[in-house]
């Protein structure tokens, strides 16, 4: 046992373990005991209460239930506003009471429910094999220094062509059918998720590889415990973005020799004018896409729970 200096100066506050003096009433710490020496100094409570204070105010704070639908329902609550106040010239913009009128009209003909069933197709088999193969191009590149020299080059040059542009040649290629239309979706789909997930997985720090390797795992062990806990959040990252280009593509390939979906609609809607049908085609645009990524960040959520972030 140590024994106390009777000398000894007591220069701060004691740990929470701190001794108990023997001369010191029952209970009572060695800090309680001792009287501070003139010149040290405690903060008072209330600075140290108000460090703590501003310290938890750094975060984004506490999330609340459906608080991304305040957005939204704000836009939508400005331009309800502005169409009751006459500021909106309704040949141009239609107000929120007659979208709703003419998205009615248009599900009771059941013109709305088959073009958004053409389009939610297009959109998904587009998706697929744009996450499954951008998935599997960034796992043969980041896994192998010949698979990176032979498709890391090719998919940067793609990256940097506009799917736009590569109309004319597919086109060419794969006729004006479905084909077509699912290639764009899914070429614009992935290249981004190739992007994403490449940069994660070759952004694992070495060290996790150098225990694999001390340890003695194999390729596949490697891969399941390594690998994909690593790249996970760059591949949540690149299925975000890949959802969104699923709904940009389908914009773009619905406008060009299409016979039916969401933009077919839309580009009708236009040669008459009917600004209030494209309207309804572009709030299906917009709440495909805000549910299509509420899904993806809910999946994230719970597949990347063991990570503590400042989304929570």
């Amino acid at each position: 046992m140590t024994e106390v200096l009777p000398d000894a100066r007591v220069q701060g506050p004691a740990p929470a373990d701190a001794r108990v003096d023997e001369a010191a009433p029952p209970g009572a710490r060695v800090d309680e005991a001792v009287p501070p020496e003139a010149g040290v100094q405690e903060l008072p409570p209330r600075t140290r209460q108000a460090g703590r204070t501003a310290r938890r105010r750094l975060g984004p704070g506490r999330a609340l239930p459906f608080g991304r639908l305040i957005g939204p329902v704000l836009v939508v609550a400005v331009w309800w506003a502005a169409s009751a106040l006459g500021c909106l010239d309704p040949r141009i913009l239609s107000g929120p009471g007659t979208v709703l009128s003419t998205a009615g009209d248009l599900a009771a003909d059941g013109r709305l429910q088959t073009n958004v069933l053409i389009s939610l197709q297009r959109a998904g088999l587009g998706l697929l094999f744009g996450v499954a193969s951008g998935t599997a191009l960034a796992v043969a590149a980041g896994l192998s220094r010949t698979g990176e020299y032979l498709l890391d080059g090719p998919l940067q040059i793609k990256r940097a062509i506009p799917s736009l542009a590569m109309l004319p040649l597919l086109i060419l290629w794969l006729g004006i059918g479905e084909q077509m239309k699912v290639t764009v979706i899914a070429l614009g789909v992935a290249v981004t998720v190739y992007v994403n997930t490449y940069a994660a997985l070759t952004g694992i720090d070495s060290r996790y590889v150098e225990l694999a390797e001390s340890l003695g795992l194999g390729r596949l062990q490697f891969i399941r415990k390594v690998i994909g806990p690593g790249s996970l959040p760059g591949f949540f990252v690149g299925l975000r973005l890949g959802v969104t280009a699923s709904w940009l593509g389908l914009i773009v390939v619905e406008q060009i020799n299409a016979t039916s979906g969401i933009g077919y609609m839309m580009f009708q809607a236009q040669q008459y004018a009917q600004s209030d049908v494209i309207i309804v085609g572009l709030v299906v645009y917009g709440i495909f896409g805000f549910v299509s990524d509420a899904l993806v960040q809910a999946i994230g959520r719970r597949a990347l729970s063991w990570r503590r972030t400042l989304a929570g």
